[in-house]
């Protein structure tokens, strides 16, 4: 007796086998979405940016100015070491008509162009806290630049120096006609220390002193300190004279 083999499957393989059909004909329809997407958008695209960038390289390595040896660099005139100022503007000479590139700490800042007398005055320019080095380049009409000026040292420090009146107290009587105003002020160089205007010189500790001759009465005792930036500090003292 012949034996037939049974075409039988029971209803969750069938379920089964199904899934894997639908899953691998929408398998089929993702493939051929994306390689159409591929083809058609996504790679014209990308060789598209590709064009722009090599673009952008060419023309900014065309249009970048040459430095010129043979072109002087510009003169700027900045009179202090030191300022109180937040933004200052540069001032100086460079040849007539040329355009002049001012750098601060090797960083492009501001751009300006010279009178037909040669002078020019830059945009304010903000300054770090501390040290600050000011350069500039000329650039001529044929876009060619010169090397850069020599660096110039700018301080920026905008706080007050400290100050102290040890003597007199405030509202202190004295029987004595000449009277010495003494105190403690900040130890700088460039620091300038005054008792009613009269300078006076601060010791390496940072004491100072200086004697005044007193009127009848009530004087009126002002010391000032100043440093190099023009930062000051004023304490004031009221001494009455009584002989």
């Amino acid at each position: 007796m012949k034996r037939y083999k049974s075409r039988y499957k029971p209803f969750s393989i069938k379920r089964s086998e199904k899934r894997v059909r639908q899953r691998l004909f929408l398998s089929i329809i993702i493939i051929a979405v994306f390689g159409f997407a591929l083809v058609s958008w996504i790679l014209p695209t990308f060789i598209g940016g590709l064009s722009v960038l090599n673009q952008f390289k060419t023309t900014s390595k065309i249009t970048e100015p040459i430095e010129d040896t043979t072109i002087a660099p510009p003169v700027l005139n900045i009179p202090y070491e030191a300022t109180n100022s937040a933004a200052i503007s540069i001032k100086g000479y460079a040849q007539s008509s040329y355009f002049v590139e001012i750098y601060l700490d090797d960083e492009l800042k501001s751009t300006t162009k010279a009178r037909e007398d040669g002078s020019f005055i830059s945009d304010p320019i903000e300054l770090n806290i501390g040290s600050n080095f000011i350069s500039g380049k000329a650039v001529n009409l044929e876009d060619k630049k010169s090397l850069s000026s020599k660096p110039i040292k700018v301080v920026f420090d905008n706080e007050k120096p400290t100050l102290e009146i040890n003597s007199p107290s405030d509202n202190q009587e004295t029987k004595e006609k000449k009277f010495t105003v003494s105190g403690l002020a900040e130890t700088q160089d460039e620091i300038d220390v005054r008792v009613n205007n009269f300078r006076v010189i601060v010791q390496a500790d940072g004491k100072y002193s200086y004697t005044l001759e007193l009127s009848e009465g009530e004087n009126i005792i002002t010391v000032t300190a100043t440093d190099g930036a023009g930062n000051s500090s004023q304490l004031t003292r009221r001494l009455v004279y009584q002989p």
